[in-house]
């Protein structure tokens, strides 16, 4: 078990990512490179940090400063439901529009608009239930 986006899980999060073909395979049909980082709405910095080329995942860890595209946070009573449960396509739109789930950096409304980043975003939230995480 490890706790929720320290360095051990964000790369159970990286081989999540790689070992998914409706994640990885979908975005490296459209090049998709990012720094991603996540953390939790009451803090200044992110906690966890997952770059990705070509889409795959090729580092994950702790936050060291990197600049990120995307930043996303919540509070921690809501990443738990969404990692023990995950969340589907209405529930992250929920999520959002309710400001349960905020973006530092990164243009959620045009992501969602296009189908070719939507559907692996979504995919990636479902695959943080695959990993064992200590609150």
């Amino acid at each position: 078990m490890s706790e929720l986006f320290c360095a051990e899980w964000m790369n159970a999060l990286k081989d999540e990512w790689n070992g998914d073909p409706g994640v990885a395979d979908k975005l490296a049909e459209i090049g998709f490179n990012s720094v991603i980082c996540c953390g939790y709405k009451d803090e200044d910095e992110p906690r966890g940090v997952f770059t990705v080329v070509d889409g795959v995942c090729v580092s994950a860890g702790d936050w060291d400063g990197e600049e990120a595209d995307w930043d996303m946070r919540a509070h921690p009573k809501d990443w738990k439901k969404w990692v023990s449960k995950g969340i589907g396509m209405a529930g992250l739109g929920m999520a959002y529009a309710s400001g349960k789930l905020k973006f530092k950096e990164g243009d959620y409304g045009a992501m969602m608009k296009n189908p070719k980043m939507a559907g692996p975003f979504v995919k990636s939230f479902g695959l943080m239930k695959n990993i064992d995480t200590t609150w």
